[in-house]
């Protein structure tokens, strides 16, 4: 996926498609606690936009995004070339930010789950005049940021502006750009690229149905 062919839809043809696709996943929502514990005196997070508090104005841009999305995709890493799970969640809790979390876990030859692979969290932020910035933080050992802007109603760009790397962490990973997408079927598209010998190359890319929201 990538900008020039960004998918575009008819607006009431989306409106369409999102109703037929919430009926089973209008009513779920993320755990709200521990069986046990007392829930926190504050909002909840919520995966949901029927559920929990109202979205804040400022991150209408970026609700789309918002829900629990499940997939598979493709990686293509200095350990060569497989295929993925992913988990990605985009939830709020009535302040300016989205938390984001993206679990991965690899697949063998006949699409089985074969163990962890890998796992990042974050927030994202948007400005008054649709700036992006994402803070991400990786299990391997990197911490991100990445800036960038709406494409459109349904595609984001992102670009990381500054990549460290602890020492245990990937040493040959440099800086990269990101595309999310919703596809015409209302699946969430995204694709990374870094960069690699002076030019970007495809590195990760999946496409999630939505599971909750």
């Amino acid at each position: 996926m990538s900008e020039e062919n960004t998918p575009k839809i008819d607006g009431s043809e989306a409106v369409n498609l999102a109703a037929e696709q919430s009926r089973n996943t209008a009513g779920l929502n993320i755990p709200s606690g521990i069986e046990g514990l007392a829930d926190l005196a504050i909002a909840a997070d919520t995966a949901n936009l029927r559920h929990g508090p109202n979205l804040h104005d400022g991150l209408l841009a970026l609700l789309p995004l918002v829900g629990v999305w499940r997939g598979e995709g493709q990686a293509d890493s200095a350990r060569g070339q497989y295929a993925f799970g992913q988990q990605l969640t985009f939830r709020h809790n009535g302040e300016n930010y989205l938390s984001y979390e993206s679990i991965v876990w690899r697949l063998d030859e006949t699409g089985s789950p074969t163990g962890h692979d890998q796992r990042e969290t974050g927030f994202w932020r948007i400005s008054l005049e649709d700036e992006i910035s994402v803070v991400c933080c990786g299990a391997a050992g990197v911490v991100e940021i990445f800036y960038g802007n709406p494409l459109n109603e349904r595609a984001w760009q992102l670009e990381s502006a500054s990549t460290l790397v602890t020492d245990t962490g990937p040493a040959d990973l440099g800086p990269g750009k990101r595309l999310y997408g919703l596809l015409p079927s209302n699946e969430l598209g995204w694709v990374e690229e870094r960069l690699h010998d002076g030019a970007l190359q495809p590195r990760l890319s999946a496409q999630l149905k939505r599971v909750v929201g």
